[in-house]
């Protein structure tokens, strides 16, 4: 972690890692104990991210994911939701903070203990819960836990301390950047110190809402109160209830994407009655996207599950396309296509604004290897179109590798690729988003935040 802090708050003694017996009373079941199952889950679900690399996603899911989350009230979830998300958020901070009140590191083994102090902090440094509850809980959650049950003194005293000097240690941890070393360092590299910055402070920015609209953004920006932005999508203020309840909703006027995702599909350009694949479909938002402009649409992807939910997604919007459960490495289609849209498989560093825990599940090695997938399978895709064919590639990517490179790597080797240019001329307000070589671009401090995304046009000869 980097840092520009000088002086650190002295006022107090630091907590020393005496090991303590702690409490021997209170309840012997964490159920009697009013929000305490949710930081446990909280803490559990923190656990699994950072140290087994686990999608928080899954594990939030209400189907199948964390069983202990699982069993929260609706209340409970939105809690932890916003724990987690906010600790992953705010983790290198919260760590630098942490680190500022010990006397030294903790002892190995002790990384649930660290959990469950990086649990408590979010709560008060990041989120509207009283100081002393965050602390109350803690202290219990780890009396409940014979690992941590000797450490229970020291919970204490680093959180009520935390809470005493508040106000100078944020002041302390600003300078402290929000995004792990080696991230940081590879948008840097992309994108020089001054990008780099706004994208790690737009990843603190709340997601706003865009919907792409069957027709007439402006009536619908007005109907729901939102803005038509630069492409064409409707940018919703700020709303807190749930999405179906909107009007336009059940009839399928509308669908959510963010307005960086809604980029490839326009790429295309006219496709009315052409044929195009779509060739990692699910959940369907491009698929839509394809078949509202009037495209003869075939929607592939290997998951079947997901395949049902891009059908559902579909009925919903009125809108058809033939669906096809297969790998799209090992697709051949009878019959040439006119146009392929692949949005294929990355790190999703370009959504750390929705899903923070990216930049802690994922690494250099794994943007190598996804690099490497994206490049066999933009090269299958190329087979997949006739002589003058479209394929649009696309990914919510940052690295450059995942992006720039790997396009610059499939045009040198392949003479009959040709890059279509994308023009600035085509899309005024969007200048922003068109590299030099005529690529689209986004990063999460365009727009007013969006998702980063990367978008390139290529015809075969």
């Amino acid at each position: 972690m980097t840092s520009d802090i000088q002086n650190k708050p002295s006022r107090s003694k630091k907590p020393r890692l005496a090991q303590g017996r702690g409490r021997e009373d209170g309840p012997s079941s964490f159920q009697d104990k009013p929000g305490l199952p949710a930081r446990i889950a909280a803490a559990r679900i923190l656990a699994a991210v950072l140290e087994k690399k686990t999608s928080l996603d899954g594990m939030l899911d209400s189907e199948n994911g964390n069983p202990v989350y699982r069993a929260l009230s609706p209340a409970d979830r939105a809690l932890v939701r916003a724990i987690v998300n906010s600790a992953l958020r705010h983790l290198p901070r919260i760590e630098t903070a942490l680190s500022m009140l010990l006397d030294g590191p903790l002892p190995q083994g002790a990384r649930s203990l660290h959990h469950i102090l990086v649990v408590g902090a979010a709560q008060m440094l990041y989120l509207d819960v009283p100081d002393h509850s965050a602390v109350d809980l803690a202290v219990e959650q780890a009396h409940r836990d014979p690992r941590n049950r000797r450490f229970v003194k020291l919970v204490n005293a680093v959180l009520r301390r935390l809470g005493r000097e508040k106000a100078e240690i944020e002041k302390a941890v600003a300078g402290v950047s929000v995004l792990p070393d080696w991230f940081y360092a590879r948008l840097v590299s992309a994108y020089g110190h001054e990008v780099a910055q706004r994208i790690s402070a737009a990843q603190l920015t709340p997601s706003s809402i865009d919907l792409t609209v069957k027709a007439d953004p402006a009536l619908w920006a007005e109907k729901l109160g939102g803005t038509v932005m630069p492409n064409g999508s409707v940018r919703l203020g700020e709303f807190e209830g749930q999405i179906p309840s909107l009007e336009g909703f059940a009839e399928g006027a509308w669908w959510v994407q963010d307005l960086a995702a809604s980029m490839p599909v326009r790429l295309l350009g006219d496709i009315s009655g052409k044929r195009v694949a779509d060739l990692c479909a699910a959940p369907g938002g491009k698929t839509a996207q394809l078949a509202l402009a009037g495209a003869k649409v075939t929607a592939l992807d290997q998951s079947g599950n997901r395949l049902r939910r891009l059908r559902e997604n579909l009925d919903r919007l009125g809108l058809q396309a033939e669906t096809v459960e297969v790998n799209m490495l090992k697709y051949q289609p009878e019959q040439l296509f006119d146009a392929v849209l692949l949005d294929a498989p990355c790190s999703s560093t370009g959504t750390l604004r929705k899903h923070p825990d990216v930049c802690w599940t994922k690494d250099e090695a794994d943007i190598a290897k996804l690099a490497a997938l994206q490049g066999q399978m933009l090269r299958h895709a190329l087979t997949l179109v006739a002589p003058g064919g479209i394929v649009v590639f696309s990914n919510c990517s940052l690295d450059p590798s995942e992006g720039e490179a790997m396009i610059a790597e499939v045009l040198a080797e392949n003479p009959d690729v040709e890059r279509v240019a994308v023009h600035s001329e085509d899309w005024p307000g969007m200048e922003a988003a068109i590299n030099a070589e005529g690529d689209l671009r986004t990063t999460p401090d365009m727009f007013g935040g969006v998702d980063g995304f990367f978008s390139s046009v290529l015809r075969k000869k």
